[in-house]
């Protein structure tokens, strides 16, 4: 069972968490691939509750995700009301980062019209019991619609959404050059095929010794204030100053992705 770690206090710095408690672990060696830090990342994430798959591709993304709302709604769509449904709520071409933000955080459940006629209530999120929410964790997904193909890092899943990306460099690199490749995919790629990843709520960049995260809306605000000739006028996430750090009541930054992992990504079970 993941612990549950409640929030204290919460500002534009940090996020601070009320209790945690370093585990005795034997320490990582100085240096640690990039490779082997995903690779212990999925690890953790798995013993704290999360389901590890194997996706690559879009379909496999889009059939996942089929599943899971069908799981959560306790029903079986019909090819067709399934078709309708992604292409007016979930891949609708004419919603962007905004109009998807807003539903996940306020808007989640949808109508769909069945094919007898009748009309159904369609959950992608549960906000009423958040444990009936199922989380998976899946690792360099291909998006080659774009303008250059990329592979992710680390994704996690929320009902089969998107919903946080995490970007990882080795231990020793500049935490700046994994937010670097996060602006570079939302220029290239989050928006290909169906722009699920449009869907990300909150990016994670870590070294390793380094983490920190940021939301998604914050970076499209950047990208709409420089289509408008602003730059500068106003920090947005294309400012590193707008990542922030997770804490604990002793303020102790927990900076590791070790202790970020098990705080920040707990409590699920």
């Amino acid at each position: 069972m993941a612990e549950l770690y409640d929030i204290v206090s919460q500002n534009t710095q940090s996020t601070v968490v009320s209790y945690y408690e370093k585990p005795n672990v034997v320490c990582e060696p100085s240096y640690q691939s990039e490779h082997d830090l995903e690779n212990d990342l999925i690890g953790r994430l798995q013993r704290q509750g999360y389901a590890y798959l194997p996706i690559r591709q879009e379909a496999e993304l889009i059939a996942n995700l089929r599943r899971q709302i069908e799981r959560l709604n306790d029903c079986q769509f019909t090819d067709g009301e399934w078709q309708r449904f992604f292409k007016s709520e979930i891949a609708n071409e004419g919603k962007g980062i905004e109009d998807k933000a807003f539903t996940i955080q306020q808007d989640p459940v949808k109508t769909l019209r069945l094919d007898d006629g009748t009309d159904r209530s369609i959950k992608l999120i549960d906000k009423k019991d958040i444990h009936a929410n199922f989380t998976q964790v899946i690792n360099q997904y291909e998006a080659n619609d774009g303008t250059h193909p990329n592979r992710y890092d680390v994704t996690i899943l929320v009902n089969g959404l998107p919903l946080v990306h995490i970007e990882l460099k080795r231990r020793g690199v500049l935490l700046k050059e994994a937010f670097n490749q996060i602006n570079r995919y939302g220029r290239e790629s989050f928006w290909a095929g169906n722009a699920l990843f449009e869907y990300v709520q909150i990016f994670v960049i870590s070294n390793g010794t380094e983490t920190k995260y940021y939301s998604n809306t914050t970076r499209q605000s950047h990208i709409k204030e420089q289509s408008k000739g602003k730059p500068g006028k106003t920090r947005t996430c294309n400012s590193f100053e707008f990542t922030s750090y997770w804490s604990d009541a002793q303020n102790n930054i927990l900076g590791d992705l070790e202790d970020f992992t098990a705080t920040f990504f707990g409590g699920v079970n």
